[in-house]
């Protein structure tokens, strides 16, 4: 659970506001269920809602219980409400059902009232599933509560629908795209109308004409707050395929490349970070990732070879505070010492934390398996060894390799030689099919579907990689002057898209903004008039102190750690006037984007990246 929202106000948009408003929703919702309650939690939904509201402030709203929901039968409690929170899922609905006629069954069903609420939104057929189980009746309410992006840190806000990529561009359904504008117009009621919208890709034009649709039904009665995100770019995650297949090399991305963070969380083996200790063996402790911890703020987005210095220099530092306590003579110096010990004491386990988990990277990082991986996406993105069977690759099917490794790959391989040749595709998909499974017909088909597994087709990769340098040679790891850093030479291009869009503008590229899949969406929306005069002082004002714009920059489908340190660099580069803001239907790895592809699993799961390292 959130154990404090300070650092969501710590950038030049106050995120804090966005989780109070959902807070302050979630609250009067539950509170119409009168009484003592017990929640009943999907799973999907226990770290969003953490985020926003923590378990001392539920149970000030007479909250006495809290279970996971789960088939069989509910734990006995004395309430006087049962609240069912859930996605709407056809799979959770029959685990509902069942609790129901458990609690029927044990005889306790009459001594309660229960309460289903839906997040985001109501379904039908959902609806109708529970009739058909007969238990529809039973519920006292039905409700839904439409949270959409939570604040995730004071630049990130993220919908945690990890399924909205194979929903749009495999199965052809826009219920999340109605979600993301749904959650815009939230977004705009709180912080003012965004004047310039900017966009690419298919999914992006349905989200403008999903939130032009909105922003009609309530013309005239548009909020009378002053913009503060001057412009909102929107980029589908089918435009740049190849950047989230790609091993992030950046402190964070890492830490979610090999162990999974969950809602601004990881879990690390307690035996590595407390060794010796009496802990069992598999036992793991929560650490908290966000800017709060100042020195997780500062080694976050640095590329992994440049964390080991910082940490050093962090531990001659802190050993030196410490040291101070000796010189301490008078009283006076004693107690000036002593008012600064819990800080230092604090600064001194974040950075024996984060030794730990940098110290179970490098053993990654170092390893024969990563290192060869890694060489092997740097000779595809550089244009060699694309056009034939890679024998790496050969050999990491031989071995059985995780299959999430092999597909990265040839993925990789496929997008940076625009496509693969028929003789090679085919012998790619025999020897996973006969490797690995038959279901995985499926896992191959969807592939296609998306663009990451195509038949050799144009070449525009090329193109591409030339025209917006997305190639940094000697790229300076330590001290970066290019976005490249965060793939070791490799610019994201999805990044490079939000750098010429600040400066000079897309019109300078637009060649290649043709060669990328989908259209190019761009919008004026009209801002209240009483607000335009009051908005174009504060402009001129900021023009003449040289303040930097604010950029909502929405990924629909995903985004990485690697990227979002990518705009943060950006953002401090003296060409670009602009600050960013990061929005995304969810924060990804390449494993969790295939995971959600495969025939054999419909919903990704960090648990399973975690156990694979």
């Amino acid at each position: 659970m959130a154990s404090g929202s300070a650092h969501l106000s710590s950038s030049k948009l106050n995120l804090g506001l966005l989780r109070d408003f959902y807070r302050r929703e979630f609250l009067e919702c539950i509170d119409r269920c009168m009484g003592t309650k017990a929640l009943v939690w999907d799973d999907g939904l226990t770290g969003p809602f953490g985020l926003i509201a923590e378990y001392s402030l539920l149970r000030e709203h007479e909250v006495d219980k809290m279970f996971p929901l789960r088939l069989g039968s509910l734990p006995p409690s004395n309430v006087q409400n049962v609240v069912f929170l859930t996605r709407p899922k056809m799979e959770l609905m029959e685990k509902i059902a069942q609790n129901l006629h458990n609690e029927e069954t044990r005889g306790g069903y009459n001594k309660k009232e229960y309460h289903l609420i839906f997040v985001p939104r109501k379904s039908l057929l959902c609806e109708r599933k529970l009739k058909e189980k007969g238990v529809y009746g039973s519920f006292a309410s039905v409700e839904e509560f439409n949270m959409g992006l939570i604040p995730f840190d004071a630049d990130l806000l993220s919908m945690e629908m990890n399924e909205a990529f194979r929903e749009s561009y495999v199965e052809n359904d826009f219920t999340s795209m109605f979600y993301v504008a749904q959650s815009l117009i939230t977004l705009q009621a709180l912080y003012g109308t965004i004047q310039y919208i900017h966009g690419k890709g298919d999914c992006a034009k349905h989200l403008m004409e999903m939130m032009r649709r909105m922003r009609a039904e309530v013309s005239g009665k548009e909020p009378q707050v002053m913009p503060q995100i001057d412009s909102l770019l929107i980029l589908d995650r089918t435009v740049d395929l190849l950047t989230p297949l790609l091993s992030q090399l950046t402190y964070e991305g890492l830490i979610d490349e090999i162990f999974g963070i969950n809602n601004t969380s990881v879990k690390v083996p307690l035996d590595k970070l407390n060794p010796g200790g009496s802990q069992d063996a598999g036992e793991t402790k929560k650490v908290v990732l966000n800017s709060s911890d100042a020195l997780f703020a500062e080694l976050r987005d640095k590329n992994f070879n440049a964390v080991g210095s910082i940490v050093s220099k962090k531990a001659k530092h802190i050993t030196a505070e410490f040291d101070e306590r000796h010189a301490a003579k008078t009283i006076g110096e004693m107690k000036q010492f002593v008012s600064k010990l819990p800080h230092l004491q604090a600064t001194r386990q974040s950075l024996a934390t984060h030794t730990t988990i940098a110290e179970l990277i490098k053993e990654v990082t170092d390893s024969d398996p990563f290192i060869d991986a890694l060489r092997c996406q740097q000779e595809f993105i550089n244009g060699l060894e694309t056009d034939k069977v890679h024998p790496f690759i050969e050999d990491c099917i031989s071995k059985q390799e995780k299959l999430t490794k092999v597909l990265r790959l040839i993925c990789i391989q496929s997008i940076c030689n625009d496509g693969l040749k028929p003789k090679v595709l085919d012998f790619y998909k025999r020897e996973i099919i006969q490797t690995y499974g038959f279901e995985h017909i499926v896992t191959l088909a969807n592939l296609e579907k998306t663009g990451m597994l195509r038949p050799h087709g144009a070449r525009s990769y090329q193109i591409i990689r030339k025209s917006l340098k997305l190639i940094v040679d000697d790229v300076n790891e330590q001290n970066p002057t290019d976005i490249a850093y965060v793939f070791s030479g490799y610019a994201p291009l999805s990044v490079r898209l939000a750098q010429y869009l600040a400066r000079p503008g897309w019109r300078s590229i637009t060649e290649v903004l043709n060669l990328l899949p989908g259209p190019k969406v761009e919008e004026v929306q009209q801002i209240p008039s009483a607000l335009r005069k009051r908005r174009s002082s504060v402009s001129s004002s900021q023009s003449s102190t040289g303040d930097q714009r604010l950029t909502l920059v929405f990924f629909l489908g995903g985004v990485t750690y690697a990227e979002i340190a990518a705009l943060r660099f950006l953002a401090q580069m003296d060409d670009v006037s602009s600050d960013f803001i990061v929005g995304s239907t969810s924060v990804l790895t390449g494993d969790v984007l295939l995971e959600t592809l495969a025939g054999y699993q419909r919903t990704c799961s960090f648990e399973l990246v975690q156990q694979d390292f």
